[in-house]
């Protein structure tokens, strides 16, 4: 065995972000049986969906940098009985109120998780394995992915949707366990660092993260009115505000600013935003091209979307790799480059296009994800000092959920402007009734997102492969 890797922490670092995808997944299939189960509308089940992200969101970072002072072993094992209890309580609840409470409480867990899961990794290795480590949490996050909604369908199909939740309890008690063992094992070499907690800071983090997620999401813009919208972006910018204030003040930080000012990590940031915008945008409006426009079943297009996963599952040791042997810089760069002839293929999509253009789309946006993640991750956190390690993963999972928010946010807007300019009718949804102006829009739309690119492009360029 090699005396360079912690195989139990490895171990414990996989499970937990594979635990994330399969989870992730298992609860999004069971939805619509959720809500026809318990009496309630899409908007009602949808709530449960926000609950979730608000607290895993939004409670990222404050976990990332308490798993710094309190030790990450710690973190994950808690991340893991909360997200537990919480999916006990998620198959026992008994009316859509319920569900959105637990929801919430297992955001909390997930975030726990999430936050700490990349840290872990980072120190099962040593630096000249530490893009392998990323590269295998990236597989294990999106083998969980793949399994995430088949396991979901056979839970429903010959159980219930409540053993969609029900099933995830084992697991993470096992998680649990796993992490508490690898605790006893370590001992005092666990990673824990003195400090106290800026409990203002935290509060002002999660309000203005939340606010912010609450903002971009689809389901608030169609019911919040015109005062309501205004009220939020006023608090959004009172909260930030007050936190960078409170921050750049406090004798003890909650959030050490002068980590930005780190081009490597502040660079990666940026990145990683605009490619997790684009990786979404691509997967939230391609579907509708494919299956209203080129009248392609759902069953292919669902078979179509399995390759994204499967291709990154393959492409993610390939890039810990070479960003190993190369640094991170360079593969992180080949991977916002593919992203970008990716929307340009999307730019000359047409109504009667063959299917092959849009699947060359789809080849090429995973590839990016396979080979650009791994390497960006070891770019912000491997290589970032350990006592931020858990600040950087969890920056890592915030940064990665609002860019997928801007993606299903920004993706709308853009659609439904390009679409009244070529069609001069005004829509509040995106619709394909007028297939050459929904392909005209789109076609607008992914250009725009690849001329936001080339921003990630210099980012990544730009960054060293060092500790600057």
């Amino acid at each position: 065995m090699d005396s360079r890797v912690n195989y139990l922490l490895l171990a414990t670092a996989l499970l937990g972000t594979f635990f994330s995808g399969t989870a992730t997944r298992i609860v999004s299939i069971s939805m619509p049986t959720v809500a026809q189960s318990l009496g309630t509308d899409l908007l009602g089940v949808s709530w449960a969906l926000l609950s979730y992200q608000l607290s895993n969101i939004g409670l990222a970072v404050i976990f990332g940098r308490i798993s710094d002072l309190w030790g990450r072993e710690k973190m994950f094992a808690l991340g893991f009985l909360v997200f537990s209890v919480s999916s006990l309580l998620c198959g026992f609840s008994q009316n859509v109120l319920q569900l959105i409470l637990a929801r919430f409480v297992q955001g909390v867990g997930g975030a726990m998780l999430q936050s700490s899961s990349r840290a872990l990794a980072a120190e099962s290795v040593t630096e000249d394995l530490a893009g392998r480590a990323q590269g295998y949490m990236t597989t294990a996050h999106h083998t969980g992915f793949i399994l995430g909604p088949s396991i979901g369908g056979l839970m429903i199909d010959y159980f219930s949707w409540r053993w969609s939740f029900f099933l995830l309890a084992p697991i993470g008690f096992g998680g649990m366990l796993l992490a508490l063992a690898n605790l006893k094992r370590r001992g005092a070499s666990a990673q824990h660092h003195a400090g106290s907690i800026d409990y203002l800071g935290a509060a002002l983090l999660f309000a203005t993260t939340s606010i912010l997620v609450f903002i971009l999401d689809r389901r608030t813009q169609q019911i919040a009115g015109g005062a309501t919208k205004i009220f939020l972006a006023v608090l959004l910018l009172v909260c930030l505000a007050g936190f960078l204030a409170h921050e750049s003040r406090t004798r003890s930080p909650f959030v050490d600013l002068a980590l930005f000012k780190i081009r490597r990590f502040s660079f990666s940031v940026l990145s990683l935003l605009i490619m997790s915008l684009c990786y979404t945008l691509i997967g939230f409006l391609l579907p509708f091209y494919l299956q209203d426009v080129l009248r392609l079943t759902p069953t292919n297009v669902g078979l179509l979307f399995m390759a994204p996963s499967i291709l990154t599952v393959a492409l993610a040791p390939v890039s810990g790799t070479m960003s190993d042997r190369l640094g991170p810089r360079t593969p992180a760069t080949l991977g916002v480059a593919l992203m970008i002839l990716s929307l340009g293929v999307g730019g000359l999509l047409r109504v009667n296009s063959h299917w092959l253009l849009p699947v060359l789309l789809i080849i090429l946006s995973a590839t990016t994800n396979g080979i650009f993640n791994p390497a960006n991750s070891t770019a912000m956190i491997s290589m970032m000092a350990k006592e931020h390690r858990g600040f950087a993963s969890a920056v890592n999972h915030l940064t990665f959920g609002l860019g997928n928010v801007l993606g299903v946010a920004l993706g709308g807007l853009c659609m439904s402007l390009a679409f009244e300019h070529y069609t001069g009718v005004k829509t509040a949804s995106l619709t394909t009734e007028n297939p050459l102006g929904f392909v005209a829009a789109l076609n607008v739309t992914f250009l725009a997102a690849a001329a936001l690119s080339i921003v990630a492009v210099a980012t990544s360029s730009a960054r060293s492969n060092g500790k600057a």
